[in-house]
């Protein structure tokens, strides 16, 4: 009885296996059904890495896609490619940005529109600047066929994207003519297995997210003395829009300072990622400069020209000058910084550091961990920030494919992962019509 029971049962299971399996290898290479729209292209590529709409085969047949999609599917990358036609159903302009949302998978997406031809990526997976360079290598000017140009295109792609491949692609490509009992065997083990590669998946994605965790409490902590600080810097300034002597640009300034110190305290407190806290900084430091312009005017005084805040603690406001710096034991670089600090290097003495708490007691920001990173790139912006944090912990850290993954980008989604709609669409250079040209990011710049 009993081993008829076993029997059953493993037949019942292995019935699962098949049917589960069957769905599997038909819904990897999906045929167009007679609905169009980005929409339609999306949920393909959710299933498969190369779609071509039925009336666009001619210029991508199918041997050549599904060839394109196991060229993909064998190197474990998050790349899209579509190839459309050209028209009303696909307009250029925002094209990028509506499958990069409708698919809500973190990735690469090159599309063929009609002639044209553009990309996009999710900063995780191939920052903007080398998708653009490698969209404008594929672009020679002249007509060029599809196979050609997309195949150029994906195998310089596959060698600098980041990631993997979405779960969603499965194991198994299309018309790939895998045997029967192979699929049977890996979903067998798949069975055995499954659980202990998912026990890993969730541990792997707990402890990121107890990293970001702690990085926003601490970030906490130091944006709330800056947005205090900021307070403070409105409150001594003690400025009346009515007060004899103000004027228009005065009361500019002073509603800008205002507006900043509102905005600062609205992003951190709905801030879930550290990344965002990037925000926040860059707020306050438009505020400051907009009470350096108020002072001045109110002094008669020239107006100062927009600098970066002071390097060694952006509460100082706005730098005056540049000053030549070396960090204990790390080689000397130029660094913008106030009137107080510049005067302070120049007696031979320390510069009025901002220090942040560690587990070691109080260190200077850039040598307290990643978490930081947002925080001064915020002030600093990534064009200078590189340079000025060079030999420093923070400067090391940021250069790590941990930190670009955990406090850089796209919320902390690495290639692959689904996160739906959460992207930023400037990150996205996109179709905004045209020949289809620049690329790089999902929303405005480039074109078809």
């Amino acid at each position: 009885m009993r081993t008829r029971l076993i029997s059953v049962r493993f037949g019942t299971l292995l019935s699962g296996l098949l049917l589960g399996l069957s769905a599997t290898v038909l819904a990897v290479a999906p045929q167009a059904s007679a609905a169009t729209g980005p929409a339609v292209v999306a949920e393909a590529l959710k299933e498969g890495p190369v779609y071509v709409d039925p009336r666009a085969e001619a210029q991508l047949p199918k041997a050549e896609a599904d060839a394109l999609a196991q060229k993909i599917k064998d190197a474990g990358k998050p790349v899209f490619v579509a190839v459309l036609p050209a028209t009303s159903e696909f307009p250029a302009d925002g094209l990028l940005s509506a499958l990069r949302t409708q698919t809500g998978i973190t990735g690469l997406y090159a599309v063929r529109l009609g002639e044209g031809f553009d990309a996009g990526a999710d900063p995780a997976v191939m920052p903007a600047n080398a998708v653009r360079n490698l969209t404008a290598a594929v672009k020679t000017g002249e007509p060029v066929d599809a196979g050609t140009q997309l195949n150029n295109f994906v195998d310089q792609a596959l060698s600098q994207a980041k990631g993997g491949a979405p779960a969603s692609w499965g194991t198994s490509g299309g018309d790939t003519g895998a045997p029967v009992g192979a699929l049977i065997a890996l979903g067998a083990v798949a069975v055995i297995g499954g659980g202990g590669a998912y026990t890993v998946v969730r541990r792997n994605r707990k402890k990121k997210e107890e990293v970001r965790r702690e990085a926003i409490a601490r970030l906490g902590v130091v944006v709330d003395e800056d947005i205090t600080a900021f307070g403070e810097e409105l409150e001594r300034l003690d400025f009346h829009p009515g007060e004899p002597g103000a004027d228009d640009a005065m009361r500019k300034d002073y509603e800008q300072g205002l507006d900043s110190y509102e905005k600062a305290k609205r992003i951190m407190a709905s801030v879930q990622h550290p990344e965002e806290v990037r925000g926040v900084t860059q707020a306050l430091e438009d505020g400051r400069f907009a009470l350096a312009r108020l002072d001045a005017r109110r002094q008669g005084e020239p107006l100062p020209e927009r600098r970066a805040p002071c390097f060694f603690d952006p509460r100082h406001g706005p730098s005056t000058e540049d000053a030549a710096w070396a960090p204990a034991g790390g080689a000397r670089r130029t660094v913008p910084v106030c009137t107080a600090d510049a005067v302070r290097l120049r007696d031979g003495l320390d510069p009025a550091v901002r220090t942040v708490d560690t587990e070691y007691g109080p260190r200077p920001y850039y040598d307290a961990g990643p978490a930081y990173g947002p925080w001064a790139g915020g002030y600093f912006g990534g064009g200078i920030l590189p340079g000025l944090l060079m030999g420093t912990m923070l400067g090391s850290m940021m250069s790590s494919p941990a930190y670009a993954s955990d406090f850089g980008g796209g919320a902390g989604f690495e290639g692959g992962d689904v996160s739906g709609a959460d992207f930023n669409p400037s990150d996205f250079g996109g179709f905004g019509g045209g020949d289809f040209g620049g690329g790089g990011g999902f929303d405005g710049g480039g074109g078809f």
